[in-house]
């Protein structure tokens, strides 16, 4: 493609004879004639860099702000996330590192993994709290349910005065709590109902987030059943083990194969006892003694002693021949809050011949007193009136069918049932509510009914997967947000996928409604609702609380609240839509809209020319699906990394995927329709180690693991750095994904050269790793100052295993269209890669050859000469740009790029479109920058889809988003995020 001339960006740039004198001088920024000559050539790119060489040593801290839109409540609160989905580092020696590299504008030992030693080491502090025996206000909270997204499992929080405790911590937690202002950092124990992907999929970021919290950091406690160890140990290859110490499990471990209906107690203090009954599958039939279905395990008449007895024989046969396996245990946890003492008579009391006094406390503790006037002893029950038992809650988590033949039978909740007798009914424990986590597909059945029904007089909360949520958003403010964006630009903003209703209804698993269950009609059946409460005390309020749930909001009602605010958005949502429709092959000149004294001119595409891998271009070619746009966490409006590279009928690929990627998927394809996206993924491109970029890997390939079940498949290619198999071999142990892992190496393009030099050659491959090691970069070549970088420690590099796995890449690229995925190291963390796809040339109807797309996405990095090489003719440069323009201190010290850098990045590479993205959570909305030096790159948003045929309209739409959001353009004020934590 033909080298466009540079646009020079309007601001004065004395530095320039330094700069001359850094990149002749200087062995690690020293390119190869090509690119020296064009860095000379476009003199902005390391600009950046010779400013700062007479800066002084004492670079601000990451977390501190100067200049204007600055948070003046932030200085208290600097240190608070620092380690949130990122690895820690001590302020200090991050300040003096990035001193030190300032002449090269990257902090080496950041990039090195050498910080993260600096300083004294972190001792996460467990809270331990003075807790409130009366406890004033006591209740269970649902968290998170709904059925737009469908991946992940609720969350239950029981609250007390002085202590929270959470069940389950699936992906999206976070960004649900950081919504409602509900504080995480007060959580004091975390409860898995089951240890897989589904259920604990936002442990990793939870973690990371109380790990940064405060002055010290925090850890929590953590239980689970027996297999939790395999999920602590593959957290532990990215997780600081401070923040994992406090992890237990209990119950039978992995390969027992003794039945076991023991009740664990994990919590038993003054405020609360939480019990643990395990569930395990049932793998063989059910015994002759007593069948499923028969009225000996359904009939909740039957009684205590003669349903033991058959229940033990049952579960002797059951369980015997099978070992247990990781991920079969299933929990349902009872907590039972203490009995409520009677109120003492003072009039019983002296009757009985007390003074009023230190007796009268004594009786209230429980504890018998001699009478002062006669000569008896007076006992509790003769001044107290009767106790009140405590209320109790069973969270209840029954995950197949397996499980339900256990759940039917186990003798540990007898005493929780309700039976007829009077007698059995006094050694009975009344239950008050019962949440279940059973998906719909079990909550359905007979069976499942009929267990139910033992509690007697109980309200039931269904908080599986339910159909009254399947189009109520859990997620109200991006939602918004993407309704907003919709409105104003569809061609690029599509509107959420939910499935619609009546569809929906046809569907097994969700064909009841809770009003249908065939239950007593003393039993209350409801569905769970987001923030619904349970309250447990005061006693006078036991019972539901629905005030706190969210207001349903609909797209009608968002539209016409944002007519009435911007009047001026339904002119320029026509604008555009006349734009791209009827004028979107136009590359040159500028369009002036004017409405209601608003102004808004559109950039000049004149320099622009088309490139040739657009001629013909369908919209069936390929589209660019921005998942997650924020960095370090989730936050309510940006999701964090992940890119969906969408090649329709021919598959898809995947670049990172943070927490939550599942979820957003769902969101902008629909439940069906993300199943099915999942399923067409031809490989999962990792770019580092940090949480923010692949803690949502797990789910996905779980998903894809089950949904392939029933089909011929070959497992999925993960391509990533070497320290990401780590935690896949250690969590594969847990669960399988059904992947294969490429060392990001491999895929270097001298390690690829020296595989086609080597499959040409017949040999084993081994010159694979060789040849890597000595040319794969210049920036990190032997001898070079970034060699140790290169040659961290990890895992040996085993090149005859890599030789397969790179014929099976070749193939499903070939398959997909694509002539080349190559990684490329960057400078952010050891073992950082950005990445290239370039599509296979094509042939048009009249016989041209028409070159292939050309897609690279930056990974986090500095603008570095590895990027600018490989981004060189770039279709689209997908460029993380984590802070803005006034922060570039900041930027070093973190190994991250500003705005203007990554535009800069894109110029000096000649890419013809440039999509900025992974902004600091410090930009709730949209971040800050100069739309002077915008005229070919565009703001990325969470669920933005860009195809190939809308390419040269993309800059042209930025000026209307501004318009969207002309009072938001500030750094958040809110005490939801913090700078610290935003800017990693």
């Amino acid at each position: 493609m033909v080298e466009r001339p540079l646009v020079q960006n309007k601001r004065k740039m004395p530095q320039m004879s330094s700069l001359r004198l850094l990149l002749f001088s200087s062995p690690l920024l020293t390119p190869k004639p090509p690119l020296l000559s064009l860095c000379l050539r476009r003199p902005l790119l390391f600009a950046a860099y010779s400013s700062y060489s007479r800066k002084p040593k004492n670079i601000e801290r990451p977390g501190s702000l100067s200049g204007g839109r600055r948070r003046s409540s932030s200085s208290s609160k600097t240190d608070k996330g620092k380690l949130a989905m990122e690895e820690s580092s001590n302020s200090s020696s991050v300040n003096t590192a990035a001193a030190e590299s300032s002449t090269v504008g990257f902090n080496k030992r950041r990039a090195e993994g050498k910080d993260k030693f600096d300083g004294p080491k972190k001792n996460l502090q467990l809270k331990v709290r003075k807790l409130n025996p009366v406890n004033t206000i006591s209740y269970v909270q649902i968290l998170g349910t709904g059925m737009d997204t469908q991946d992940t499992t609720p969350s239950v929080l029981l609250f007390f005065d002085k202590q929270r405790f959470i069940f389950n911590a699936g992906e999206g937690l976070q960004r649900f709590c950081t919504e409602h202002k509900i504080k995480l950092s007060k959580i004091d124990h975390i409860f898995l109902s089951r240890v897989c992907s589904e259920t604990a999929g936002g442990l990793p970021g939870l973690l990371l987030t109380l790990a940064g919290t405060g002055e010290e950091g925090m850890s929590v406690n953590i239980w689970g059943p027996s297999d939790l160890k395999y999920l602590v140990n593959a957290m532990k290859s990215f997780i600081p083990n401070a923040a994992m110490v406090h992890a237990r499990s209990f119950g039978p471990s992995v390969g027992s194969s003794e039945a076991t209906d023991d009740l664990f107690v994990p919590i038993d203090d003054e405020v609360v006892k939480i019990s643990a009954v395990l569930l395990r599958p049932r793998y063989s039939k059910v015994s002759k003694t007593t069948k499923e279905g028969s009225s000996e395990l359904d009939d909740p008449l039957v009684g205590v002693n003669h349903l033991a007895e058959n229940l033990s024989v049952q579960r002797m046969h059951s369980t015997a021949e099978f070992p247990l396996k990781p991920g079969d245990l299933a929990v349902v946890y009872i907590c039972e809050l203490p009995e409520i003492k009677g109120k003492f008579d003072p009039k019983k009391a002296a009757a009985l011949g007390l003074r009023p006094g230190p007796k009268y406390r004594e009786l209230q503790l429980g504890n018998s007193v001699q009478s002062d006037h006669q000569d008896i002893m007076v006992h509790p029950s003769d001044v107290l009136d009767p106790s009140v038992p405590g209320p109790i809650v069973l969270v209840v988590d029954c995950p197949t069918p397996s499980h339900l033949q256990e759940l039917s039978s186990i003798h540990s909740l007898t005493p929780f049932y309700t039976y007829p007798s009077e007698q059995s009914k006094e050694m009975c424990k009344k239950v008050d509510c019962v949440i279940h986590l059973s998906p719909a597909s079990i909550t359905c059945t007979t069976e499942y009914q009929q267990w139910m029904s033992r509690f007697g007089e109980v309200q039931h909360v269904m908080a599986g997967h339910q159909l009254k949520n399947v189009e109520i958003p859990i997620l109200k403010s991006s939602a918004r947000i993407a309704t907003r964006l919709n409105y104003l630009c569809p061609q690029f903003f599509p509107s959420p996928g939910f499935w619609s209703l009546p569809r929906l209804k046809s569907l097994p698993s969700v064909s009841k409604a809770p009003n249908e269950f065939s239950l007593p009609s003393s039993c209350e059946v409801i569905t769970a609702e987001n923030l619904l409460k349970f309250h447990l005390r005061p006693l006078a309020q036991l019972g539901l609380d629905r005030t706190g749930i969210p207001e349903i909001i609909s797209r009608p009602k968002i539209i016409e609240d944002l007519i009435s605010e911007i009047p001026e958005i339904v002119g320029a949502s026509e604008h555009i839509t006349q734009l791209l429709h009827g004028n979107n092959n136009t590359n040159g000149g500028s369009t002036t809209l004017q409405a209601n004294n608003v102004v808004i001119k559109e950039p000049s595409l004149q320099e622009t020319a088309l490139p040739c891998c657009l001629e013909g271009i369908t919209r069936e070619d390929m589209e660019i699906v921005l998942l997650g746009t924020g960095s370090s966490q989730p936050s309510k409006y940006r999701n964090v990394t992940s890119i969906f590279i969408n090649l329709f009928t021919k598959g898809s690929i995947l670049l990172d995927c943070g927490e939550g990627t599942l979820g957003q998927l769902k969101r902008r394809f629909g439940i069906e329709g993300a199943d099915e996206a999942v399923k067409g993924l031809r490989c999962i491109w990792i770019s580092h180690i940090h949480a923010d970029h692949h803690t949502g890997l797990a789910r996905i390939l779980a998903l894809r693991r089950d949904l392939l079940k029933e089909t011929p498949h070959e497992p999925l290619v993960v391509v990533g750095p070497r320290q990401l198999k780590t935690f896949l071999d250690a969590y594969q142990k847990l669960e399988d994904l059904d992947m294969q892992f490429l060392d990001c190496r491999h895929t270097t393009e001298a390690s690829l050269k020296a595989f086609e030099s080597s499959e040409n050659k017949d040999v084993n491959g081994s010159a694979c790793v060789q040849n890597d090691q000595k040319t794969g970069s210049d920036l990190f070549a032997k001898g070079r100052p970034m060699e140790s970088y290169w040659k961290r420690p990890g895992s040996p590099v085993d090149a005859s295993a890599a030789f397969p796995l790179l014929t099976t890449l070749k193939k499903i690229l070939r398959e997909a269209g694509l002539e080349a995925l190559i990684s490329f190291p960057v400078i952010h963390c050891p073992q950082a890669y950005g990445v290239v796809l370039k599509a296979a040339d094509r042939t048009n109807s009249t016989g041209k050859k028409i070159p292939g797309w050309k897609i690279v996405y930056s990974g986090d990095t500095r603008p570095c000469p590895e990027l600018v090489k490989a981004s060189r003719g770039a279709t689209v440069l997908i460029h993380e740009a984590t802070f803005e323009d006034g922060m570039v201190q900041e930027a070093i010290a973190r190994n991250h790029s500003t705005t203007q850098e990554a535009i800069e990045v894109g110029d000096s590479a000649g890419a013809y479109r440039i999509i900025l993205t992974h902004f600091s959570q410090r930009y709730p909305k949209i971040p800050v920058f100069d739309e002077a030096h915008m005229h070919k790159t565009s703001i990325a948003f969470d669920m933005m889809s860009v195809n190939l045929a809308d390419l040269p309209m993309l800059p042209r739409v930025l000026p209307y988003l501004k318009l969207l959001f002309r009072d938001e353009m500030i750094v958040d004020e809110s005490d939801d995020v913090d700078v610290a934590a935003a800017a990693i």
